[in-house]
């Protein structure tokens, strides 16, 4: 299944009020892993960048004076998006920005139904808990390290494996056994069948080692 890990930057916390995007990234993901198709844009926003929103990202008005204005790169951004579900932390105010911008380039919104939040996730998963995309990494043991600032394609790169945590693809093990009176595992009793071997297509293994390259840390290659 292709999924769209999407985040933003912007100028503020309210697009009704001038506030603009000012960085878009997304990344593509297939079956929960990262295909390694990517885009990143930095954004003019045609306005003055406050300075509570510099001290988060760093964007400022010199560097994003030559950048492209939104109406720009729609194209290319609608393009990368496809049709598939966008996958956003906090995804309420990311699909605000992103249509209050659809809306001033004479755009169709993007349908609200697309988007997968993962902090609903996230509070269901760990109710009453921090469930910023920074509280998210550590406890899932995702490495934040290089978070010192915000920025769209770091924060993208660390969602993927966040929610490849909270859609329960990390399995640490798996205990099979069936339990019995007294805790101990039961035990079944059953004739044993000599070994089978099954001659594996090349093919097949091929496209399972390259499925395995773009594992972080795969058990198979323990």
């Amino acid at each position: 299944m292709r999924e769209i890990i999407l985040d933003t930057e912007t100028t503020g916390l309210d697009p009704e009020r001038g506030d603009r995007v000012v960085e878009i990234a997304a990344i593509e993901i297939e079956h929960l892993i990262p295909t390694g198709r990517t885009y990143h844009q930095y954004i003019n926003p045609d306005r003055a960048m406050p300075e509570e929103a510099f001290r988060v990202h760093g964007l400022g008005d010199e560097f994003l004076a030559d950048k492209p204005f939104f109406a720009e790169i729609v194209d290319g951004f609608l393009d990368f998006l496809g049709d598939g579900p966008l996958v956003i932390h906090n995804a309420v105010f990311d699909m605000r920005f992103l249509n209050a911008e659809m809306r001033w380039a004479k755009r169709p919104p993007l349908a609200d139904e697309r988007a997968i939040c993962t902090l609903v996730m996230a509070q269901k998963k760990f109710p009453g808990q921090g469930n910023s995309l920074d509280a998210l990494c550590k406890r899932l043991a995702v490495d934040g390290s290089r978070r010192v600032l915000h920025g769209a394609l770091l924060d993208c790169e660390l969602l993927a494996e966040v929610y490849l945590h909270l859609c329960g693809g990390r399995q640490t093990g798996l205990d099979l056994a069936t339990p019995a009176r007294g805790g101990e595992s039961a035990r079944l009793d059953r004739p044993v069948r000599p070994p089978r071997t099954f001659a594996v297509d090349p093919a097949e293994l091929a496209a399972h080692d390259a499925f395995v390259d773009r594992i972080r840390d795969p058990i198979w290659r323990r």
